[in-house]
């Protein structure tokens, strides 16, 4: 039987790298890799892959079910991400990676061959009948070192880690241009804690001022669940960049209020609605949204760009009365330079 899937082990984010002298046990340094968090179980006889959400990845990677049960050389339980990379150099692609989450198994099994999936293991929860979860970070990376110095070349790989605190700031700065989206940061002494948020993350945190473009109602039926935004391209026309979302219950319901005169309407008075695309993730629900005149900018906290959208929700900082949403373009965005994901898989 397959070994019994945990919730995993969560992080915090935390405003810049932590000093490990100030961490008692110390601290281990790790790239953030921007995938799909996935516990695999290899038995031996069958091979299954968990997600954080606790929706079964198995099917939809069948190369990687393969890789495991051909490379593994003993029963084990890992944990770590699955990315897709493309491009020279070549960068993790989150588009690519969505995409192969589909209901089709015609189109698995093509997407498989067009854009196969690769597994960054970060830690170990058991080898053979040995349960690690008890075990401080330091003797599960050990163990987990050992493992993987036995898989042959291939889609599976060890994550790199440091206990410098410089070396790991130079990791945030660089590895970004690969697609990655952060460093992590494991108490070595710790042991693996299902559900909790013990780790630390380090992610960018940049400003950008935006134009609000809609706003989607809550799925409560009550206020703004999120706020559309975009920016204006070198083409000059408006693009949607993403979402403004986490507001409270009291906000959400403001926001109808203070966002009720730019409401764009037809002819005959009604407001003008529409509707984003769906994703994989997306399918069943509502993405209808109601449509603003392009007359009011927010800043907005972002973490990295994918494409020429914002990579993750973004928050809410401030209106900016003072600002022309014509001036809210992209080129005030930063400029990340590329850097080869060979590199940082070392």
């Amino acid at each position: 039987m397959p070994y019994e899937i945990p919730t995993p082990m969560l992080a915090k984010a935390v405003a810049g790298i932590p000093d490990p002298a100030k961490m008692p046990g110390g601290l281990s340094f790790e790239p953030k890799w921007d995938g799909f968090r996935a516990i695999v179980s290899w038995d031996g006889a069958e091979v299954v892959i968990g997600s954080r959400g606790a929706k079964p990845l198995t099917r939809y990677f069948p190369e990687l079910v393969d890789a495991f049960a051909e490379l593994l050389p003993e029963p084990c339980l890992l944990d770590g991400e699955i990315v897709v990379a493309t491009g020279e150099p070549a960068r993790l692609q989150w588009d690519a990676l969505s995409q192969r989450i589909h209901p089709a198994a015609s189109r698995v099994a093509l997407l498989s061959a067009q854009t196969p999936a690769m597994f960054i293991a970060f830690d170990l929860l058991a080898r053979g009948d040995r349960d690690l979860q008890s075990e401080p970070f330091s003797v599960r990376r050990a163990e987990l070192e050992s493992l993987i110095a036995a898989v042959p070349p291939g889609p599976i790989h060890l994550t790199r880690t440091t206990t410098d605190a410089a070396l790991a700031a130079r990791w945030l700065a660089e590895f970004e241009g690969a697609g990655l989206d952060g460093v992590v940061a494991k108490p070595l002494d710790q042991p693996y804690a299902p559900g909790a948020r013990t780790m630390l993350k380090i992610k960018h945190a940049r400003t950008a001022d935006v134009v609000a473009i809609g706003y989607r109602i809550h799925k409560s039926g009550q206020g703004v669940g999120s706020l559309l935004v975009g920016l204006y391209g070198a083409d000059g026309e408006l693009h949607g960049v993403g979402g403004v979302a986490a507001f409270t219950d009291a906000r959400r319901r403001d926001l109808i209020d203070e966002l009720a005169p730019l409401v764009a309407r037809g002819d005959d008075g009604d407001p003008l609605t529409g509707a984003s695309d769906r994703s994989r993730f997306t399918a069943s629900s509502d993405v209808s949204f109601v449509r603003l005149r392009p007359e009011r900018v927010l800043e907005v906290r972002y973490d990295q760009l994918e494409g020429h959208r914002f990579r993750h929700t973004v928050q809410f900082e401030r209106w900016r009365e003072d600002r022309d949403p014509r001036s809210c373009t992209y080129e005030q965005l930063e400029t990340v330079a590329a850097y080869d994901l060979a590199d940082v898989l070392g």
